[in-house]
């Protein structure tokens, strides 16, 4: 590194974590872009870029193409490196689990099958997800920093600890990121010094789903977020506030399955009746609509389904998309009232009923909120698939988004 290269990175080596990021979440495609997103100069900017480039997170284009119709000299293309390292992302859900290598930018690199079954040990189903990356990181040959898991239960901060694992055979307070950390160690996952263990973390599905939404999805841009969906059982919401995800003073916050939308409805596994966590996920549907779960595939996709090949055709199931949709609205109406977002992103089966019926679902909410008679607020499905994997990885990753060089080299 030549002398006056390192005096312009020691003036920006604190900006190496911030220029990742904006790289990372597509704010900083060129290299003009990130001197002004940073507000520094075209030449620390550079030599910022370029120390990037060489601990192998990014790739810097020297030579792009002037795009029809410009003058002037075009700025460096800056991107993830699509070669650079990666982080193991896994989910368990209620019928089973799922593994992913994820590279920066949220690319999916690999992905392994699904599993259908949900041990009731989590120590055996964490096992089986980890040896199920471990093989995916085995066959690409990539370099792994870190990992990231992803339940559908609150987790307690900072212990780790999965709190209301409702929709799984877990004992409540199973230390989850404990259990993840220590399989990670026994499948032998280095980190990024490659002589330790990756460092493993935890957290809620929905939480994550929602964190990937704002990062690099449908939620990008927005403010104040709020994200609610249905994954194979019950439903959960997540909240980031001006870029960061709200959980609460431990990790609790936001139970918004445990809403409730029908006094007199179902009995919800919290003890309440009529919650949205039983009132709209794919068995409620599944039940509105006449039709048996069936175990041949899991029950939001044969919700989703059904409602795709079905809807236009069987009366049972409209009127089942309705119920769940008058439903949903209630429920997202008082959210709205209560946290006045700026977007709403839905995701799972909430996603489907949105695309069926966009126009009901928005009639309902405008009709019982009072934000939403003065003003609607936008209303979009999921852009991601597999967000929670996704948000998954945003975990793991952060230690190298805060600290870039410290991270990797130390």
């Amino acid at each position: 590194m030549t002398p006056t290269r390192t005096s312009k990175l020691e003036r920006g080596r604190g900006a190496l974590g911030p220029a990742l990021e904006l790289v990372h979440t597509g704010r900083a495609p060129t290299r003009a872009a990130l001197t002004a997103e940073l507000g520094v100069t075209r030449a620390t900017a550079g030599a910022v870029a370029a120390e990037l480039e060489s601990l192998g997170l990014i790739t810097v284009d020297s030579r792009p193409g002037a795009a029809s119709g410009t003058q002037g000299r075009p700025s460096h293309r800056l991107a993830v490196d699509p070669d650079g390292p990666v982080v193991l992302a896994a989910q368990v859900h209620a019928d089973g689990y799922r593994a992913a290598l994820v590279g920066l930018g949220g690319h999916i690199v690999a992905t392994a099958p699904g599993s259908g079954t949900a041990a009731a040990d989590p120590a055996q189903i964490l096992g089986e997800v980890v040896a199920s990356g471990a093989r995916l990181l085995e066959s690409t040959g990539r370099r792994c920093v870190g990992a990231g898991l992803a339940v559908p239960s609150a987790v307690a901060e900072p212990e780790g600890t999965a709190i209301n694992p409702l929709h799984l055979a877990w004992e409540v307070g199973a230390p989850v990121r404990e259990i993840f950390t220590r399989a990670l160690a026994e499948a032998r996952i280095s980190g990024p010094s490659g002589d330790e263990t990756a460092p493993g973390y935890a957290a809620n599905d929905i939480n994550l789903a929602a964190l990937a939404e704002h990062r690099h999805g449908a939620g990008r841009g927005a403010r104040h977020l709020l994200v609610v969906g249905t994954g194979h059982r019950g439903v959960g919401g997540a909240l980031v506030l001006d870029g960061r995800l709200h959980t609460g003073s431990s990790g609790l916050a936001l139970e918004v399955g445990h809403v409730t939308v029908d006094p007199g409805g179902r009995p919800c596994h919290c003890g309440s009746r009529g919650c949205l966590d039983v009132e709209t996920d794919p068995l409620a549907f599944l039940e509105a609509a006449g039709r048996e779960p069936g175990p041949e595939v899991s029950l939001l996709e044969r919700a989703e389904e059904l409602i795709r090949t079905e809807y236009d055709s069987d009366p049972a199931v409209r009127t089942a998309v309705e119920t769940l949709i008058d439903r949903l609205g209630l429920g997202l109406a008082g959210l709205v009232n209560i946290l006045n977002p700026d977007r709403i992103v839905l995701g799972g089966l909430h996603r489907v009923l949105l695309e069926t019926d966009g126009e009901r679902l928005r009639a309902v909410i405008s009709g019982r909120s009072l934000w939403g008679r003065s003003g609607s607020v936008p209303l979009l499905p999921s852009s991601l698939a597999h967000n929670s994997l996704v948000g998954a990885a945003e975990l793991a990753w952060q230690p190298v988004l805060d600290d870039p060089l410290g991270t990797l080299t130390r």
